[in-house]
């Protein structure tokens, strides 16, 4: 038997919810809403965009046309790179590869070292970015809490981006809730790349959280900042987060209508301000637990929402952002572990780009380190079922099976050598030992072993450092701002 180079393929396997006649009866449902119910835009310029583009505007919504849909959907850039603090590639969305990366806005840390839950601080913020440049499955950084000991509140955001920019290299998804703090933080950024040229032609930074406000409503505070990262050339994720029966329907599929229609009018105002500006987008369709109005997390139907998601967008030919690694579990428990399992192989099986909140808990009011480090493990066993199967003739072995014969052993032969470090996933908490030999190493649990790495790596991981000149001018475009006055936007 012999096999050309032109039948080397490799059996991936895929998760598929929807059939394309469903995907398209779901697209062409949310198109009807947009355009027949339409969207609430509070902001006067975007209005004028959409009306002067064809849309139907009346007393502050606007009824978008499908035709107006689809001719932004040819101009959204199908993928794009992302790179690093340092200017490297790191990140090419768009592909059927996913991304990790932490979440934001957690009010409450699980404390590594005495295992209490008590506020965000800055220096938790720090350490967290440092955990996440540590682990080699995350691929992105988020803050993950809301810092609570800042002297001025209102300047929480900008210095969450400062403590991530200090003590990471990797790309940073930030969020900020003004349009000054957008300013700066993109000032911030702009001074490491060199220049706004330079940030703009190698992008490191995503805005997050300038989506909708469930259901169909888009906010002017939110359309500001928007608006400005659109015009700089930071890529955008919009992000709808409505709760069914709640801000959207119920039903799964009335979800995810409510959610596209939503994400796609994010696309449209973003081609119309420019065309081929990056925009990613995705749903959280969260499940609103009737019996205690808690989002679970946790909920399949949750994941299973955010799969259907991710493949209409995938379809439509956007770069996806989605949601793992985070539990209902209210510290690191068998829940925590079996919720992120779930929710990491339904996100990749799923060819999800960008996938947040890895290392939250009790539906995402707790950051833990702990939690980000046990999921790292998680992604990696995952993407390396997700890998699938080689199949060509070196991976068939058909000549080294013939080598080696009935009766005999591989574990000397070249083939071996060659193949199984590439072949085999080889995990760093997962114990795999005999008994005695875990037991006479200290039997311990994979909680132990997960609080050990978390305490390795802020003992001892660097990262990259920024030049101290650059470091100044941050600092400086911080103080200017506390200058101005304290508790001022």
């Amino acid at each position: 038997m012999s096999i050309s180079s032109q039948d080397v393929e490799s059996a991936i396997p895929k998760l598929q919810v929807l059939s394309e006649d469903q995907r398209n009866k779901i697209f062409s449902a949310t198109l009807e809403v947009m355009e027949r119910t339409g969207l609430r835009i509070h902001h006067s310029e975007i209005l004028s965009m959409l009306k002067d583009a064809g849309s139907h505007v009346e007393n502050g919504v606007a009824h978008i046309t499908a035709q107006l849909v689809e001719r932004c959907l040819s101009t959204a850039p199908k993928s794009f790179q992302i790179y690093t603090r340092d200017g490297e590639p790191a990140m090419r969305l768009g592909e059927d590869i996913s991304y990790f990366g932490a979440g934001v806005g957690a009010p409450f840390i699980l404390d590594s070292f005495d295992g209490k839950r008590r506020l965000f601080t800055k220096r938790d913020v720090e350490q967290g970015a440092l955990v996440q440049d540590a682990l080699p499955n995350i691929d992105f950084v988020m803050a993950m809490g809301e810092i609570s000991d800042v002297p001025d509140p209102f300047l929480a955001n900008i210095h969450q981006f400062q403590a991530m920019l200090f003590n990471t290299s990797k790309p940073i998804n930030f969020m900020s809730t003004s349009l000054q703090d957008t300013s700066d933080i993109i000032e911030m950024a702009a001074v490491v790349a060199g220049s706004e040229d330079n940030l703009r032609e190698k992008p490191f930074i995503i805005m997050f959280g300038v989506g909708p406000t469930p259901p169909l409503t888009f906010v002017e505070s939110k359309l500001e900042r928007f608006l400005l990262c659109v015009d700089k050339g930071i890529p955008i994720v919009s992000l709808s987060a409505a709760a069914s029966g709640g801000t959207a329907p119920v039903t799964l599929a009335g979800h995810i209508v409510c959610s596209l229609a939503e994400m796609l009018t994010a696309v449209v105002m973003s081609q119309l301000r420019v065309q081929g500006a990056p925009t990613i987008i995705g749903g959280m369709p969260l499940l609103m637990d009737m019996k205690t109005c808690i989002f679970s997390y946790g909920a399949p139907e949750f994941h299973l929402a955010n799969a259907a998601i991710s493949e209409i967008v995938r379809s439509l030919g956007i770069p996806s952002y989605g949601t793992a690694g985070i539990s209902d579990s209210k510290i690191l428990d068998e829940q925590a572990a079996i919720e992120s399992i779930s929710q990491t192989y339904s996100q990749v099986l799923s060819r999800t780009n960008l996938i947040h909140d890895v290392g939250f808990l009790e539906s995402a009011l707790i950051g833990s380190f702990d939690m980000l480090v046990m999921s790292d493990e998680i992604i990696g066993m995952v993407k390396r079922f997700c890998r699938g199967i080689r199949i060509d003739e070196e991976h068939l072995a058909i000549d080294v099976l013939h080598k080696v014969g009935p009766g005999g052993n591989f574990i000397s032969e070249i083939h071996t050598l060659n193949h199984f470090r590439k072949e085999q996933w080889r995990p760093s908490l997962i114990n795999r030992e005999r008994y005695e030999t875990w037991y006479k190493g200290g039997s311990t649990t994979l909680k132990d072993r997960v609080n050990e790495r978390v305490k390795s790596i802020l003992n001892t991981h660097k990262p990259r450092p920024i030049e101290d000149k650059k470091r100044v001018k941050i600092l400086e475009i911080i103080n200017r701002r506390s200058a101005a006055g304290k508790f001022s936007p």
